[in-house]
């Protein structure tokens, strides 16, 4: 009796995970779909190509995107927010609370919307939220057990992650890292099988190439030392850059101002992108930029400022979204930028290993996960073993940093510095 109930249990939660990963799968395929055609429609080109220049009509189309983002955002959020039933984030779901179907899939949405039309801000949490969503839904109606449910549905928003990227390891990694922050046999498996299973579904519209193309780097003395001085560095500029967006979000528009806030920020973020367009959009354009070293690090430098700045600006219009790969593009960008200056110290590695190095340890220590941002890194780029060792050591640096500062700000505050920024 006790082996045949083995079983069962054994059966169940190997059809109920099997479920969460094909659920999760088609979630981060629907949203791949939606937010490429998107894209198409607007731009005629896939997300990521910002820095290509475009016709002269280009400008006014980079400016109505933007202002036609802001006025359906604006609207959007101020009717979701004036609901009853308020959004839950994928941190509360995993806590125990209930997701909303309608204002989940509304939330989904407007971070589509606007992301498609080139908002900048991140598009990873719409997949992880639909993800999440569909992960509950199953995991409620198969009789698991309250922690069992709990991990499934961490699983589950870490495989919408792993589909929509493909990023299978870093997906998986994210799942038990940050949303479970435990690790052990309960969670590993789980999270493996899960985003192992959505990526493989939503292969069939995801591309296999790494969303980065970075030429080949290569170990060398001078990135070596580099790593060990920058790493702090990068790491202040991530709580920077953290804290930034926490004090914007805390202080976006309540009410009936969200309809003015949000045009008007959008509409400046266009304007600026007519001379810097690689702010738009959730950072890749800049990330490559920084990767390639294909610009001159004066102008670098300035789109990672106006990055920063856009992006805060972004969340503190009231927007939803993440900072992931903003995250990944500002620390790439510094990088270019700093690595480039130190080359002329003391030539080696060409100027992709120095944005490489940065991009690993500023999302490190931004997330505060430095593992699943050196997977993250690792699945992005599909490069970066011939650096391993300066990338671990800037990213121990950065996480260092961050932890320090942290520790200090503990005293009248009982989480001064949140691994992610709430998506409401």
């Amino acid at each position: 009796m006790t082996y045949a109930l083995s079983a069962r249990w054994l059966l169940r939660l190997v059809v109920v995970t099997t479920l969460v990963g094909i659920g999760a799968g088609l979630a981060g395929l629907v949203v791949s779909f939606l937010l490429h055609g998107l894209e198409h429609l607007t731009y005629g080109f896939g997300e990521g190509h910002f820095l290509d220049d475009l016709p002269t009509p280009s400008d006014g189309l980079r400016v109505g995107a933007l202002a036609l983002a802001g006025v359906l955002g604006g609207f959007g959020w101020w009717g979701l927010r004036r609901r009853k039933n308020k959004v839950v984030s994928v941190e509360k779901a995993v806590e125990g609370a209930h997701m909303p179907w309608f204002e989940s899939l509304w939330n989904v949405a407007l971070q589509i919307v606007i992301v498609g039309l080139g908002a900048s801000i991140g598009r990873e949490v719409a997949p992880r939220e639909l993800a999440a969503l569909v992960s509950q839904w199953v995991t409620d109606r198969s009789g698991i057990t309250a922690r069992e449910r709990r991990i499934l549905v961490a699983c589950g928003a870490g495989a919408g992650l792993a589909a929509v990227y493909d990023v299978p390891l870093g997906g998986a990694v994210f799942a038990v890292e940050i949303l479970l922050a435990e690790l052990s046999i309960a969670t590993i498996l789980p999270a493996l099988a899960t985003s192992a299973i959505a990526a493989l579904v939503a292969s069939l519209v995801t591309s296999s190439h790494p969303l980065y193309v970075v030429p080949s780097l290569s170990l060398s003395p001078s990135l070596l030392v580099w790593s060990i001085i920058a790493g702090p560095v990068l790491g202040f500029g991530a709580l920077g850059f953290t804290a930034l967006a926490k004090w914007a979000q805390d202080h976006r528009p309540s009410g009936w101002r969200i309809l003015i806030v949000m045009p008007v920020v959008f509409t400046l973020v266009g304007v600026v992108s007519i001379w810097l367009p690689e702010i738009l959009g959730n950072g890749r354009a800049l990330g490559q930029l920084g990767l390639t070293g294909t610009a001159g690090l004066g102008y670098i430098a300035l789109v990672v400022v106006a990055k920063y700045a856009s992006t805060t600006g972004t969340i503190g219009a009231g927007a939803a979204g993440g900072t992931l790969t903003p995250s990944l593009a500002l620390g790439a960008g510094m990088g270019a930028v700093l690595g480039g200056l130190w080359l002329l110290l003391w030539p080696g590695s060409g100027i992709a290993a120095f944005a490489f190095v940065a991009a690993a340890a500023f999302l490190a220590s931004s997330m505060k996960a430095p593992l699943t941002a050196l997977v993250l890194v690792l699945e992005f780029t599909g490069q970066g073993t011939a650096i391993l060792v300066p990338t671990l050591l800037a990213i121990g640096g950065s996480t260092a940093v961050a932890y320090v500062w942290n520790r200090r700000r503990l005293a009248g505050s009982p989480d001064p510095s949140p691994r992610a920024l709430p998506t409401e």
